[in-house]
């Protein structure tokens, strides 16, 4: 029994591929329908943002480097130092010192910080619609974080070896990726759509479909005249 059943499954796959090439004008206008709109979308209605690098250098001029112990303390001090320039003190002074019209949180959601693996160096990126001004606070954050460690954790500050770059190459929407996206999307929906109503069909048009779909076996079938019955036609009788 499970041979005759993987052969019906693989029938079955045949006849959804067929159903969906004989659909393939459905399913084409959807993929570039949602293609299109994506692409409007993220071309005309996604606000651009960019965004500005400053970099922190977590060893002072005060620290030598004898052993593995140093190292590892340097590497200790920058996972502090994130901490702490991502901290509402830090933020929030420099919403104060800018005269920025926004909370801690959204300040915060704009700023991300990196430490490449084996250094000590910190990376304050800030994203925002203004490219000029992701620089004004990317630098902020670089001074404020430097005094503020310097005071509250008795530490020589960090060197302010990077400031920001006012980059106008946006580094979102991605119209091409979400274009892309958007293919590939209504790709999908109309594959899907052909797909369940083939599923969801229970239709018996040909002989094999009462087997597979009703599994019951047919004994005979009664072939049909071309063009039907036709009813015979009446002569009319001419009058005398």
């Amino acid at each position: 029994m499970e041979p005759q059943n993987t052969a019906n499954d693989e029938i079955d796959l045949k006849e959804l591929l067929f159903e969906l090439l004989n659909h393939w004008k459905m399913i084409a206008l959807s993929t570039v329908l949602v293609a299109m709109i994506a692409f409007v979308w993220s071309y005309f209605l996604i606000t651009p943002m960019y965004e500005s690098t400053a970099q922190l250098y977590v060893l002072s001029k005060s620290t030598s480097i004898t052993s593995v112990a140093d190292l590892q303390i340097g590497t200790n001090l920058t996972n502090d130092y994130m901490e702490v320039i991502s901290g509402r003190p830090v933020l929030e002074q420099v919403i104060n010192n800018l005269g920025l019209e926004e909370s801690y949180g959204s300040l915060y959601s704009k700023v991300r910080l990196e430490n490449p693996s084996d250094s000590r160096i910190l990376k304050i990126t800030v994203k925002d619609a203004d490219p000029a001004q992701a620089k004004m606070i990317a630098d902020e954050i670089a001074e404020v974080s430097a005094a503020y460690i310097a005071e509250k954790m008795d530490q020589d500050p960090p060197s302010i070896i990077q400031h920001g770059y006012a980059d106008n190459d946006k580094v979102s929407p991605s119209v091409m990726k979400n274009t892309m996206m958007g293919a590939m999307v209504g790709f999908l929906l109309a594959a899907a759509v052909v797909a369940v109503s083939y599923l969801l069909n229970d239709t018996v048009v040909h002989p094999d479909d009462v087997e597979k779909k009703l599994g019951l076996h047919m004994l005979a079938s009664l072939p049909m005249e071309e063009g039907g019955e036709e009813e015979p036609k009446l002569r009319k009788k001419k009058r005398k």
